[in-house]
């Protein structure tokens, strides 16, 4: 099991799911998940352990985000093509994902962990600078994650027959 495995389970991410996922609002508000963690715990500075309850509503929207919007009618946008292409990359166990992609996945990853270890550095010793750049380099991998997600989906479709 992989780091994509565990998190699909851990947000409990089922078929329905991840095709209400799909719809570009989800996608899109998806992007606030993180800055709004932050500026939850952030908050310990203005509100002391009542910070706990930003925090928890923030975990909340994290895991409700997927679940609140119903089934694109297309998926012809490249918020759902993100999402379809990531079904895609987590199934490529039986269905095979090209080695560039799977390789540029991998940096990606690793760019988003490296924002994230300088984010969480930035937040324990509340530097705004740590914390910020942090959150834009976590956010910046998030983004061509994404990006590389919807590559994949088209070479997939390429690979089925529907071209591009």
């Amino acid at each position: 099991m992989d780091v994509f495995t565990t998190a699909e389970r851990l947000m409990g991410m089922s078929e329905t799911v991840w095709r209400r996922h799909a719809n570009p609002w989800s996608v899109y508000s998806r992007f606030s998940c993180l800055p709004l963690l932050v500026l939850a715990v952030w908050s310990r500075v203005w509100i002391g352990w009542g910070c706990l309850v930003p925090i928890v509503l923030s975990l909340l929207w994290t895991w409700a985000n997927p679940r609140l919007f119903a089934e694109p009618a297309r998926l012809d946008t490249w918020a759902s093509r993100a999402v379809m292409g990531e079904r895609i990359y987590l199934n490529r166990g039986a269905v095979p994902v090209a080695a560039h992609h799977r390789r540029m996945v991998t940096i990606l990853t690793g760019v988003s962990g490296v924002g994230m270890l300088v984010l969480i550095h930035g937040l324990y010793g509340l530097d705004l600078g740590a914390t910020i750049g942090g959150m834009a380099v976590a956010m910046m991998g998030k983004v061509w994650f994404c990006d590389r997600m919807v590559w994949i989906w088209y070479d997939h479709q390429a690979q089925q027959g529907a071209g591009r």
